[in-house]
């Protein structure tokens, strides 16, 4: 029999699978960004990885490098859909 405190309870925080996708996401990264009310998407690597006001630990700005024509630019954090695996 297991004692009452060492029982298994519900977790209050998220899982890793329930996570927002950008929250893995770090410098040397290759990311698919684009808006999931299209299908323009583009990929790139991460330069930089900006941190916000309240929590600087967490990553609202990414800039990003276009890996097809070079362009560099920063993107919001809701615009990463997806992280390529390292090959």
């Amino acid at each position: 029999m297991v004692p009452a405190e060492q029982s298994i309870t519900p977790s209050r925080k998220n899982s890793p699978a329930q996570e927002p996708i950008f929250l893995s996401v770090r410098t040397g990264m290759t990311v698919i960004c684009g808006s999931t009310d299209s299908d323009d998407w583009w990929m790139a690597d991460v330069i930089h990885v900006d941190g916000g006001a309240r929590d600087p630990k967490v990553p609202t700005l990414f800039q990003v490098a276009d890996v097809d024509s070079g362009v560099i630019r920063w993107v919001c954090a809701d615009l990463i859909t997806h992280i390529v695996p390292d090959s």
